[in-house]
């Protein structure tokens, strides 16, 4: 088996061994945020349960990241899926000895223990998505590595394609017992499976910059970002991105059902939701060019497009044809962020970046859904409905509560273009353009999977292999999709 075979082999077991976990693990979130309602009937109650997830995402990315960084990444992996096997297999312990009208009160403390071991199991996953796009720079040829980041994004659309659906069936099915069953099989599985993977990597290179084992190394990483000319300045643009998509997030269910049944929105979500597998599939088939900045600029112009063109009319059918446009979309959006940051940030300190990236991403969403729904329901709904902008916008725009969120989108999407344009001519751009252009040094030197090399010893590089002469040559080892 060559080295090339050996690590795209590698790359899909760890692909498939994440599809796995990752619907889990996601299957658990949905499962308790369903039965907690159901059990207390307390909007409140779910409303808490989706910002326990949301702040803790946003305050372990960092250290996520410093674990990544400072561990093999195997060890990382099975670290991860031990950590919720255990939390589950506890909730799941909590859950048999508890009476169950224990868990009908909102305010009970059992509840919430219950409900916070398995959100704790659930960001323990975390740990994957910080890892999986430094395997990618470490077992995928650089001039390959967009596609595998597109695979990358067609696992997490088909997540979040059955997700919902398994978590449903299983809740109305038998409440939290077969999802906690099911979640402890699938990570001891998952765990079993990892051991028989082998991923090429040496010892854990500690750099100066301090990345210790386990700590959060936020200073470090703040230096190593700012050592790369353009990268500060494209990931407070993708920040400021997910700021404004919080608008999204808070209000397009409102804005759906304002138009269809509930019945109709679901099975709407559930087939504009393919659009996210089809466009990492395209992905994984175009790649990304060469010129990665300027294609996520251009992609983020054509989706706060989208945001603005389909609520200019009252109609699910824009709104549908606009969703699954987005979707496609997005992926070659998250490709791409990857695809730059696995080039220009060396490969031992990738995870405190992607972590960093994350806290920062996960945390401008939620932060902007608190802040627009009270707008939303008192400034533009009133607006719209019964103010001036009805006796302005009304003849053309229309009147109502859904067309008050339709004008919130307009102005957001609005509000995106004018600073997508910007990003597209400023000077960080172009210095981050400059930097890609440069030949990025190999991700270290990973040996053949299921070989042993003494940490002294150079990785030989296939050609000299073949020759029989020693070489160091790091490109040689990566796999090439």
């Amino acid at each position: 088996m060559s080295v090339v075979r050996g690590n795209v082999r590698t790359f899909y077991q760890l692909l498939a061994n994440t599809l796995l976990v990752s619907v889990i693990n996601f299957t658990v979130w949905f499962a308790v945020t369903f039965w907690v309602y159901l059990q207390t009937r307390s909007v409140f109650a779910t409303g808490v349960i989706s910002g326990i997830f949301l702040v803790l995402t946003a305050l372990t990315g960092i250290w996520f990241g410093s674990l990544v960084d400072g561990h093999r990444k195997k060890t990382a992996l099975q670290g991860s899926a031990v950590a919720s096997l255990i939390l589950y297999a506890a909730a799941f312990a909590l859950f048999l000895i508890t009476p169950d009208e224990e868990f009908h009160e909102p305010a009970s403390a059992v509840l919430w223990a219950f409900i916070l071991l398995l959100m704790f199991g659930v960001i323990a996953g975390n740990i994957r998505t910080i890892a999986l796009p430094t395997l990618v720079t470490l077992l995928i040829e650089e001039d390959t590595r967009d596609r595998a980041n597109g695979l990358v994004g067609t696992v997490s659309g088909a997540t979040f394609l059955v997700t919902s659906v398994i978590s449903g069936v299983l809740v109305a099915f038998d409440g939290m017992r077969s999802v906690l069953v099911l979640a402890v099989a699938v990570l001891a599985i998952s765990v079993v499976h990892l051991s028989f993977v082998t991923i090429p990597e040496r010892a854990v290179v500690h750099t100066e910059d301090g990345a210790g084992k386990g700590g959060v190394d936020l200073r470090g990483t703040l230096r190593i970002i700012a050592g790369v000319p353009g990268l500060t300045a494209l990931i407070l643009f993708s920040t400021f991105n997910n700021f404004l998509g919080g608008v999204f997030m808070a209000l397009a269910d409102a804005y759906g059902l304002s138009l269809v049944s509930v019945q109709a929105w679901g099975l709407l979500w559930g087939v504009v939701s393919t659009g996210f597998i089809i466009g990492g599939l395209a992905v994984s088939r175009t790649g990304l060019g060469k010129r990665p900045v300027r294609l996520l600029l251009l992609i983020n112009i054509v989706l706060w497009a989208v945001i603005v063109i389909f609520p200019l009319w009252a109609s699910i059918i824009p709104f549908a044809v606009g969703m699954f446009i987005y979707m496609v979309l997005v992926p070659y959006a998250e490709a791409t962020e990857q695809t730059i940051m696995q080039r220009v940030v060396p490969y031992e300190r990738q995870g405190r970046v992607f972590g960093l990236a994350q806290s920062a991403e996960q945390a401008a969403s939620p932060l902007t859904a608190f802040l627009i729904s009270p707008i939303a329901q008192f400034v533009f709904i009133p607006f719209m409905t019964d103010g001036a902008g009805a006796r302005i916008l009304g003849p053309w725009f229309g009147t109502g509560p859904d067309r008050g969120l339709g004008l919130v989108f307009v102005l957001t999407g609005i509000i995106g273009i004018i600073a997508t344009s910007l990003a597209l001519v400023s000077a960080p751009y172009h210095r981050l353009s400059k930097r890609l252009a440069e030949k990025p040094a190999p991700p270290g030197e990973p040996v053949p999977s299921g070989e042993a090399v003494p940490p002294d010893e150079p990785v030989p590089s296939e050609e000299a292999a073949a020759s029989g002469e020693p070489a160091v040559d790091g490109s040689a080892q990566a796999g090439r999709l």
